[in-house]
């Protein structure tokens, strides 16, 4: 097994909906186009986001939630 330090790697939290029911963390190799995926065990991960196209989402009548941008999801930015 090899273990190195994650601190500083960027990835990408993947939703279970689309990985067999477990959060996954992807980190890619941009140049030789690969990448690893991570079960993500970790109980208290720090994140920050760095995506242009992260949105989030205050409704006082449902579930709070962060998603693409109104743009990307064909919405108008008001709703």
């Amino acid at each position: 097994m090899k273990i190195t330090s994650a601190d500083g790697v960027q990835g990408m939290l993947l939703n279970p909906y689309h990985q067999e029911g477990k959060w996954t963390f992807r980190v890619y190799n941009y140049e030789n186009h690969t990448h690893i995926d991570y079960d993500l065990d970790h109980s208290d991960l720090c994140v920050t986001i760095k995506d242009p196209d992260a949105f989030f989402y205050r409704d006082p009548n449902g579930p709070n939630r962060l998603d693409h941008s109104p743009a990307t999801l064909g919405q108008k930015e008001d709703v």
